[in-house]
């Protein structure tokens, strides 16, 4: 195929399908690993409502989840995501593993950033009455949004280099036009400009990060 067309009809549609997959999983993963990490700020022996158990099993599925490589974890999730979408192959297919990849890793991430808040001002809002929803999203949340983008930028970066790898197994996308037309096909313009579009798309995300962190500091 010539390089204009290959251009046109496949690598400018796998950008769309590139970006799709990892806004999609970003903003799922990003939701669940909140919630997680919070539970588990919360639950930690040091924290606002200490429950051993409900941390021990909490961090026990994250680091099951997280121990598994991922193309590893596309196989083995092929029947889940069957269930879940109807179907192994294609971009709303991919998502489903990404999520399952991305999420633990963001709750590690997030549970790490509030619990290097400062105890003294949790401490202090305790003092004037304040609930514990309230130290989690008005104390805790709130001086620790900075490294929270900081930290997100980071993951969807990695989510966008996981949707790659994803293309490997029919997940679409970039990651698909590199293995398909570049690889197996032996052409040097579409894995070329595969890897010249996803530098750039990392640098970009990068550069959002930064300027936001700077922007909340």
């Amino acid at each position: 195929m010539e390089p204009v067309k290959l251009f046109k009809m496949v690598i400018v549609p796998a950008v769309f399908n590139t970006m799709f997959m990892v806004s999609v999983t970003f903003v799922i993963a990003a939701g669940i690993g909140f919630v997680v990490a919070v539970l588990m700020v919360c639950c930690d022996e040091n924290g606002l409502t200490p429950n051993p158990v409900v941390y021990k099993a909490l961090d026990s599925i994250v680091n099951l989840l997280r121990s598994f490589p991922f193309i590893i974890l596309i196989v083995a999730m092929i029947p889940v995501t069957r269930i879940i979408v109807g179907t192994s192959i294609g971009k709303v297919a991919a998502i489903v593993p990404l999520v399952f990849a991305s999420a633990p890793f963001i709750a590690r991430l997030l549970e790490t950033i509030l619990k290097e808040v400062d105890f003294s001002v949790i401490e202090a809002a305790r003092s004037f009455g304040a609930t514990n929803i309230q130290i989690i999203f008005k104390v805790m949340v709130k001086e620790a949004i900075p490294s929270i983008v900081l930290n997100l930028t980071l993951a969807i970066i990695s989510i966008l280099g996981l949707s790659a790898m994803a293309g490997a197994v029919g997940g679409g996308g970039l990651g698909a036009v590199a293995i398909i037309y570049g690889y197996q096909s032996f052409d040097n313009f579409a894995m070329y400009s595969t890897v010249i579009i996803l530098i750039v798309i990392v640098q970009v995300i990068q550069w959002i990060g930064k300027f936001l962190y700077k922007m909340l500091l």
